[in-house]
């Protein structure tokens, strides 16, 4: 048995490699583990790439400083990826899961490691110069969660993953409840953020009856997908940490009210690729989903209005902690003014 040292980066409050390699080895992964970067700054999931066994895998824990339920959201993302596979959905290959807290001190898995160019980051070929494959990849982005909210999840064995009986229902309240919560920081207490009311009314009065029930992934936006780097299209959606069963036409809304128009130096996502340009329009990225759906889509509106309702007072919570010192204050106010943003395009889509 061969155990990889550690490096000099990467503390042991991380990632044991010593312990790793012991379970790795249980496991059917043998050899040393190599080749090890993170990807992303961490505030969120750890998220290590590494060489072991003759492949490029990636390793996903909880943060250095695990909240109360890190652990269960590893779990629910150790049993999407692992019923996924088979299905047509573009995502990274479960490897193995490890559910005993005495390995890491936290649950954590392995996946494979794909090769692909996130939008929100510096993009490769063919993405840079080709206008017609960062044209033909973003549309893919529809079809993709198309795909998604085809499968069967019951027959993946996923059917008691979430509560679709009354999701739609749900929704407003809850996120009312969210943002009533910002009150107990003394620095932000009163609601700082506009059009709450006027659209909690709105999307009340105009729900929808509801999709049939499906795999939402939760949080589908182009920072959320890895492009190919070969063949235009979406070679894996990634952080399925959201991902419940209910309405699938939430995952619309929220590609749609995430996505970015021409060059926006305060897009939340794909900014680097909206600023190459040729992407579509939302228009073309309903007809994309439509056409490889037979969902009704009549009211995607409301989902989009929906969908940015959620998502300003999801993001308002960073501008909360920040006036309580507990969050960077320029990263606070980059996201409530995206809320307020975000909160203006639902309340012209709502009128």
């Amino acid at each position: 048995m061969v155990i990889s040292t550690q490096p000099d980066w990467l503390s042991t409050d991380v990632v044991d490699l010593a312990a790793l390699t012991r379970w790795g080895n249980r496991e059917g992964l043998f050899g040393a583990v190599s080749d090890i970067t993170r990807i992303g700054g961490g505030t969120q999931n750890v998220v290590l790439r590494l060489r072991w066994d003759g492949r490029d895998l990636v390793l996903r824990r909880p943060p250095e400083h695990p909240r109360p339920g890190s652990d269960k959201t590893l779990l629910r993302e150790i049993r999407v990826l692992s019923a996924l596979a088979g299905t047509d959905v573009p995502h990274p290959g479960f490897v193995a899961g490890c559910t005993d807290t005495d390995v890491l001190g936290v649950v954590f898995y392995l996946m494979e490691a794909v090769d692909g160019d996130n939008p929100g980051e510096e993009l490769g070929e063919p993405y840079r110069s080709d206008a017609d494959a960062r044209h033909r990849a973003a549309l893919d982005t529809a079809t993709a969660v198309a795909r998604l909210a085809a499968v069967d999840h019951e027959a993946i064995g996923l059917g008691d993953l979430g509560r679709p009986a009354g999701f739609l229902e749900r929704q407003v309240p809850r996120w009312l409840d969210h943002l009533a919560s910002y009150d107990q920081v003394a620095e932000y207490r009163g609601n700082r953020l506009p059009h709450v009311a006027e659209l909690a009314d709105w999307l009340r009065e105009h729900q929808p009856e509801q999709s049939c029930p499906g795999l939402v992934h939760g949080d589908y936006h182009l920072n959320n997908v890895l492009l190919d780097p070969v063949t235009p299209r979406v070679a894996a959606i990634v952080d399925w940490e959201m991902c419940t069963i209910g309405d699938p036409l939430l995952d619309l809304g929220w590609l749609l009210v995430t996505w970015p128009e021409g060059a926006d130096p305060a897009a939340l996502t794909g900014g680097p690729l909206a600023d190459l340009g040729g992407l579509p329009g939302r228009a073309e990225l309903i007809e994309a989903y439509a056409a490889h759906s037979d969902r009704d889509l009549s009211a995607i509106e409301w989902y989009t209005v929906l969908a940015g309702f959620k998502l300003a007072i999801v993001i308002e919570g960073t501008y909360a902690r920040s006036l309580a010192g507990e969050a960077d204050p320029e990263v606070g106010l980059r996201l409530h003014r995206a809320a307020v943003a975000r909160l203006e395009y639902a309340a012209t889509l709502a009128r």
